[in-house]
């Protein structure tokens, strides 16, 4: 059907490609991008001779737009699956802007001399983008990205109105390492080691990092402790979900994976303030990552689960209720099917998707547009088909 060209190969990417590769009758031709080009060239050759996509390379410098346009340019996609860094989010979209691509991204813009993340600069391109006739779809990972797909489809097919959602985040998983992170470490720690918030009211109600804590019994992973963090997600949901009173965020973490992070912390190791080392300019969150092990590399000494889901409270003709949507996902199933572990399947495979619904046109309509703004239904169903199958409960446990 047409070309897909993903910038970035890092764990999520290879999820992405792979499942790309499995919808080749979607996705024809696929190019990788990257500044190091032998990542792609190590999942290209992988892959060759697995799917009938035809499988190219290049490389590419995300943080230059010119480059990116060349690219683009040269390879002519009908979509840009943007899976780098989320530093680069906006010299991509002014890419897929000036070469009229459509665009989808897992993750919003954030700067990278700030620990901070937030929609206002991606939504800033709606006019030109519409204007443009092309399509950016933000978001289109699990949270961000399923989500607010869950979200959309529990309005659609469930409720009036939905007043509450929890949005918990569980992996059950053991990599059997003291510490490390299950994505890209820099931008975990940065997320983790910010300030708290939620949306109540018609505002932003703001914490300390890790001061909400609550314990929770999540379905086939049991009991764990789960933190409130800010999430992109509840920027975009408090505006496009109606009756919207109350929206959370929460994720599990291990007592050792916070001990450690305190121990980082207070030593300066998570700053993302640069200082001079040996008369070099180092940032030391760059330098932690550069020494945690990768988390492409979790994938075959990870064991268990995860459980990311949403809890809604509404009203359907009248009367209260309240149902959880959710997904497990084992660590094992993954790393045979595609060599990685959950926390990147699950990101990879909505990328795919969301790629998919712009391709074949399914969502087709111009602008920059968060992922509930679009009909759920062909996305739930393509999350069935495509490895994370989702169930509902209409009795859930409830979080305090």
């Amino acid at each position: 059907m047409g070309k897909v060209l993903i910038i970035g190969c890092g764990g999520v990417a290879g999820v992405a490609i792979h499942k790309c590769c499995q919808n080749s009758e979607v996705f024809t031709e696929i190019c990788i991008a990257s500044r190091t080009v032998s990542k792609c060239e190590a999942i290209k050759e992988k892959l060759e001779g697995m799917t009938d996509a035809r499988i190219t390379t290049a490389q590419v410098d995300a943080n230059n737009t010119q480059e990116l346009i060349a690219l683009i340019e040269r390879e002519k996609p009908e979509v840009v699956l943007n899976l780098a860094l989320p530093y680069q989010d906006l010299t991509i979209m002014d890419a897929c802007l000036a070469t009229k691509t459509n665009y989808v991204d897992t993750a919003n813009y954030e700067p990278e001399d700030t620990a901070k993340f937030e929609y206002k600069w991606q939504w800033a391109y709606r006019e030109r983008f519409e204007k443009a006739g092309i399509t950016a779809l933000l978001g289109s990972g699990f949270d961000p990205g399923v989500t607010g797909v869950f979200s959309a489809y529990a309005l659609k097919h469930y409720f009036d109105e939905i007043n509450y959602i929890d949005i918990l985040d569980c992996n059950g998983g053991d990599h059997g390492y003291p510490f490390a992170t299950n994505f890209n470490p820099e931008i975990n720690i940065r997320e983790v080691s910010a300030k708290g918030s939620y949306w109540e009211d018609g505002h932003w109600v703001e914490t300390e990092p890790m001061e909400i804590k609550r314990v929770y019994n999540f379905p086939e992973v049991g009991e764990k402790d789960m933190y409130l963090l800010h999430h992109e997600e509840l920027e975009s949901l408090a505006l496009n979900i109606p009756g919207i009173r109350r929206i959370r965020f929460f994720m599990t973490f291990g007592q050792s994976y916070l001990t450690h992070l305190k121990c980082l912390e207070n030593v300066g190791m998570t700053s993302i303030e640069p200082i001079m080392y040996e008369g070099k300019e180092i940032v030391p969150l760059q330098f932690l990552k550069a020494v945690l092990p990768d988390p492409a590399s979790l994938g075959p000494r990870t064991k268990g689960k995860t459980n990311i889901g949403c809890i809604f409270t509404g009203k359907k003709d009248g009367k209260e209720k309240t149902i959880y949507i959710y997904n497990v996902c084992e660590h094992e199933e993954c790393y045979k099917e595609v060599g990685s572990q959950a926390v990147a399947y699950t990101t990879g495979v909505p990328a795919m998707i969301g790629a998919m619904m712009l391709m074949t046109k399914t969502w087709d309509k111009a602008g920059v547009y968060n992922i509930e703004e679009f009909d759920p239904d062909p996305f739930m169903e393509a999350l069935n088909k495509f490895g994370l199958p989702w169930k509902i409960s209409e009795n859930p446990d409830m979080v305090e």
